[in-house]
């Protein structure tokens, strides 16, 4: 056995610190959504018809990382309980090689799909000519021609947090989102002389910076001798290792699948309503993003604390844990969208100045307490059945809630009844409160001890 081998085996993954692998993620996801809503004030600056087509589009690329997580997660859960169970090195470069594999062939196939089909997409929608082309305009470059980018990136970034390396991931994003915002500048202001490029220009400076993070992740993987994944190691990944992350990867990401393809649904209802009802959406999702940072950060360092916890044997010292992280999330949640509400009058202004869009953009955020409450239990009990193994059942139930909850009230408050955008946040809200309950009730009942991937 190698002295790197010795010193894995060595090495008590579950006793890593939950603020340390916490705070990097609280970061990391704070300057995504920072630089986000950045552009998107950006683009407001330059046009509201961008703002729409941006908006709208961006959901299409959420759908695009959903379906390259599918890879991702399931790598990143099947790692995390080897790394618990101090599995060897070959075994651990099985993973992330076979997890490689599958992200270059599954961004290579929507590259060519969100190339070719774009146009007929953006068919179903009710939508003004100039909100139609910068939808088109920025969606083939950066979900099309940068599929494979993105997948790459994702790939390192997951490999990078498993290992605990998440101090690392925030560096790299922070660096990545300096490199977008700068390039954002260029296409909109005309700095330097340059010619103002709009949405087609912001999509390639968003593109430009997942490049920049590519480098800079391949770097600090080459750096951490630890990190096991050798593309080109002679030993041939078995077959099974390529089923084991899919059996894991492809129902843990159908969850969000599924809620991706409800908000795009939604958002074509909200389409008939207006540009200014698409813009209230956008702007109420943009402010609530950073409330619920924290949550999405805590949930994916649960999901990798009870990967350890599990690969290890220690499933009741996760079963208690999880309770204690919920609580933290929780009250964060609440107390920022408490906070937001008690300053939202200037946080609107930063977006938008017309009357109607800010009167409906603040009464959204009021309903936004009810969305995060239930979204905080979500995210992290589905991040603690998503790394115990237990993946089925929040999909099933997911799938389920989102189109007979969520959907199914935005349609029918929203524009049967006449609410508008009111309705469907509405029906957006009651989804995600029931599905944290229920997920909730999931982790007491402790059926997920029972779906661990190895033995301790």
């Amino acid at each position: 056995m190698s002295s790197s081998e010795t010193s894995l085996k060595t090495v008590n993954r579950g006793s890593l610190p939950m603020m340390k692998l916490a705070l990097p993620l609280i970061g990391e996801q704070f300057f995504r959504v920072l630089v986000s809503s950045v552009d998107t004030f950006m683009l407001s600056s330059y046009s509201e018809s961008a703002v729409a087509g941006v908006g709208l589009v961006s959901q299409w690329s959420f759908l695009i990382m959903i379906l390259i997580n599918v890879v991702c997660i399931g790598s990143s859960i099947v790692l995390a309980q080897y790394l618990g169970a101090k599995k060897n090195n070959d075994e651990l470069n099985d993973v992330a090689k076979a997890g490689l594999i599958m992200v270059l062939i599954v961004s290579a196939i929507l590259m060519i799909i969100v190339l070719t089909l774009t146009p007929l997409l953006l068919g179903f929608y009710t939508l003004e000519e100039e909100v139609s082309r910068c939808a088109r305009q920025y969606f083939m470059i950066y979900s099309g021609i940068g599929a494979v980018f993105v997948g790459i990136s994702s790939f390192q970034s997951a490999l990078l947090r498993t290992y605990g390396y998440t101090k690392e991931t925030l560096v790299v994003t922070i660096i990545s989102n300096i490199v977008n915002v700068f390039g954002n500048a260029l296409a909109l202001y005309g700095w330097f002389g340059l010619p103002v490029t709009g949405a087609p220009g912001v999509a390639a400076a968003s593109l430009f910076s997942i490049i920049v993070g590519n480098v800079l992740f391949f770097i600090m993987i080459r750096r951490r001798k630890d990190i096991q994944v050798r593309f080109f190691h002679s030993k041939k990944t078995p077959l099974s290792m390529f089923k084991l992350i899919l059996s894991i990867g492809v129902p843990t990401a159908g969850e969000s699948l599924a809620y991706n393809l409800a908000q795009i649904t939604i958002m074509a209802i909200i389409s008939t309503l207006g540009t200014y009802a698409m813009d209230c959406q956008v702007y109420t999702q943009t402010i609530v993003r950073f409330v619920f940072v924290i949550a999405v950060a805590i949930g994916n360092a649960v999901q990798i604390k009870v990967g350890y916890y599990v690969g290890a044997g220690e499933k009741d010292t996760a079963y208690k844990k999880v309770f204690k992280y919920s609580i933290i999330a929780t009250i964060c949640s609440v107390s920022l969208i408490l906070l937001v509400n008690l300053i939202k009058t200037p946080i609107i202004h930063i977006f938008t100045r017309q009357d109607e869009v800010f009167a409906l953009t603040s009464r959204m955020l009021v309903y936004s307490i009810l969305i995060e409450f239930g979204r905080s239990l979500n995210l992290i009990y589905v991040g603690a059945l998503k790394g115990s193994g237990d993946v089925k059942f929040p999909v099933l139930y997911g799938i389920l809630s989102m189109w007979g909850i969520m959907v199914f009230l935005s349609w029918l408050l929203g524009l049967k009844l006449g609410m508008g955008v009111i309705g469907c946040w509405l029906g957006i809200g009651l989804d995600e409160t029931t599905r944290g309950f229920v997920m909730l009730l999931r982790w007491k009942g402790k059926r997920w001890q029972s779906k661990a991937l190895v033995k301790s």
